[in-house]
Order: C-alpha cells, then structure tokens, then sequence
C-alpha cells in the first residue's frame, strides 16, 4: 500500500509507483490518498496519470494538525484491515506520513519510509514536519535513506543497520521525468513579461514562516528588486491564506513581481529551468534546483537538508530582511559566486531512487531471484 496526501510527497511517490507498477505480477499495489492537500494533490495525480485506488478525503477548511491525523488515522485502519497489505509505504514528513506509519504500527504490518533520516535537531523548525518524521522512523522498519548522512542519522539514532538503505531521493526521479519535456512556459505572458531579465523565483509557506517572518521575506524581496533593476520577481503563492494575507498585500501591487497561482509539477519545472535563483523554505526545492544548475537561497534558519549546503548548492539565509538582501544582491552581483553554486554537483542521486527502492523490497521479501 503506498499512502500519499499532500502535492510534494505525490511529486516524490508517483516515480516509485509507477515502478511498482512495472512488477505487477509480483506486487500488489493498492494507492491511497489522503487528501490532505486537495486541489494541489490533483494536479500531480494527473501529471503522472495516477489514480489512486482509495480517497480518503480528508481536508476540511481551516484543518488542524489533529484533525488532519485523527482522520487519517481512523481512514487508513479501515482500509489496512479490509486490505491487508504486507507493506506500507510513505514518503517525508507530512501529518499524513505520519499517521500511515503510526497505522502501520497499530495493526502490526511493516511500513518503509522513503526519505528516512533527515533531521534538522530543532524539534520545533519545521513545524511539525520535523516531530512527524522522528515519529514515523520509531514506527519504520525499512528506511530508505536518500543520502550517506541521512544514513548515519539514523544508524547513530541505533535504527539496525540491515533495515537501512541509501536509494538517492525519488524527486530526482520525477525532476527527470518532467524535464525532458522541452516546451515553453504555458502562461506565454509571463513568458513574455520575464523577457530577457533575470528572474528571481520565490516560494515560502513553512509554518515556521507565518507572520513576521513572511513579511520580511517580502520586504527583502522588494529590497532585492530596488538595488537589481535588471531583475524580476515571481512569486509561486501557497493556497494557505496564513500564507496569502501576508504576500498579497506586501507585493502584489509591485511592479517586478509577479504572485501567481501554484502552477502544476510540470509548469514548476520549467520555472525553475528559466529562474537565475531560487529563493525558498521548500525542502523539495531545495532537493530539486542543484539538480538543475540553479543556487538556493533557503529562506530557513535550519535545514535537514544540509548536503546541499555542503555541497555549495545552497546557502541558509534565514528570513532576517537585511541577511536575505545581502545575500541575494551578491549572488546577483558576483557572477563568480553564481558560477560556482550552479556548477556544484547534486548530493541528492543521480534518478534511479525508485529502481532501487523496488530492488529493495523485492529482495527483501523474496519476490524475484
């Protein structure tokens, strides 16, 4: 069973279930959906052509963490019990990841989680991202470890050194799929309007994020603009009005910004193919823009994601307005700071997470010689 809710894990599970899908003679695959994020979730299932065996429904205007848990939770036992699955699936750290694994431990079937052993030691940043994916590696019995350090996370956390495997991350998996369709922006007029300027691409919506800190995102954002005026701003806007009621109004009336709607995994691609830097609090961001040659301003004063800044993929600017222009502004300055963060190669896999995740399970429960 593979249990997916929200538009960054469907991003990340759809390449692992259509290879699944490929051993269907081996392997029973039933998909479930939460639905913890609704219109977004859709838009990846179509991308991918998945359509989920199970919808469970869940979102409810104004949701809380509790009530997106307790539903999931209560959805995911009926459909185990009438199901049976041998094995659970879930990816990252959302409420629902967590509550498939807390599932899974409840009626004794194992569960694998892929994207295991990122930590960022802050309990409280991400919120609650950070708490939800300690608590599914206690439920796990086999990790999928997207990189050697997210590996020895968890093998000093004393996981058992057997039930860990590092795959690489499947969102490179998906990043491949999809840029190999070479089309133009859809939205021709934003297109248009970019032209030959450089292009700032921003996104933000971590809890950690709302209120103050979301607006001096968008007061260095402005700040950014006024000293590059060869420079321009669009600004992806989560549905979250938590998000909305800030960014609106702080730059929806400037004149190098652009907010727009959140465009479908294939339009985002090529986003992040025309942007000159990224600006983001997206862990899955931060995963994908090296893989494409494009630096990262992580807008977060923790990562669990340190690799890319390690590598010199990224940068940790934290959301203080002054921190977040001196960065940006240098970055947009100093071609040679720009040159060797686009150059820096991915820690993040090479695309064949899915292919090995499958290995994985098909050797372990002894499917295939």
């Amino acid at each position: 069973m593979a249990v997916f809710g929200t538009r960054p894990e469907a991003i990340k599970m759809a390449p692992l279930v259509l290879e699944l899908r490929k051993h269907s003679t081996l392997i029973d695959l039933c998909v479930v959906v939460t639905g913890q994020h609704r219109e977004m979730l859709d838009q990846i299932l179509g991308t991918f052509a998945i359509v989920p065996d199970h919808d469970l429904a869940i979102m409810r205007p104004g949701q809380s963490l509790a009530g997106i848990t307790c539903r999931s939770l209560a959805g995911l036992d009926d459909l185990i019990a009438s199901f049976s699955p041998g094995l659970i699936l879930a990816q990252g750290d959302t409420t629902t990841t967590f509550a498939a694994s807390l599932a899974a431990f409840y009626r004794r079937v194992d569960f694998g989680h892929v994207e295991a052993g990122l930590r960022s030691d802050n309990r409280w940043e991400p919120f609650p991202e950070e708490m939800n994916r300690r608590m599914t590696s206690l439920c796990a019995t086999i990790h999928f470890a997207p990189t050697e350090g997210a590996r020895e996370r968890l093998l000093g956390e004393g996981t058992p050194e057997e039930d860990v495997f590092v795959t690489g991350n499947t969102v490179i998996d998906a990043l491949k799929m999809i840029a190999e369709r070479d089309e133009p922006l859809v939205d021709t007029g934003l297109d248009d309007w970019v032209g030959e300027r450089r292009m700032i691409l921003v996104t933000a919506h971590r809890r950690e994020n709302w209120g103050a800190p979301m607006a001096g995102i968008c007061a260095a954002l402005r700040e950014v603009l006024a000293e590059q005026p060869d420079t321009v701003a669009v600004f992806a806007m989560h549905k979250n009005p938590a998000v909305r009621d800030v960014v609106v109004p702080e730059l929806g009336a400037h004149d190098r910004i652009r907010l727009i709607e959140p465009p479908d995994y294939v339009e985002f691609v090529k986003l992040m193919r025309r942007s000159y830097i990224i600006l983001t609090d997206s862990g899955g961001v931060q995963e994908e823009a090296p893989a494409l040659g494009k630096p990262v301003l992580v807008l977060r004063n923790t990562t669990e994601r340190p690799e890319g800044v390690e590598a010199g993929n990224a940068v940790l600017a934290g959301t203080d307005p002054a921190r977040v222009t001196s960065l940006a502004v240098e970055l947009l300055r100093r071609e040679d700071i720009w040159e060797r963060m686009s150059r820096a190669k991915s820690p993040y896999g090479d695309g064949d997470a899915s292919e090995k995740i499958a290995g994985v399970i098909l050797k372990r429960y002894q499917l295939a010689g």
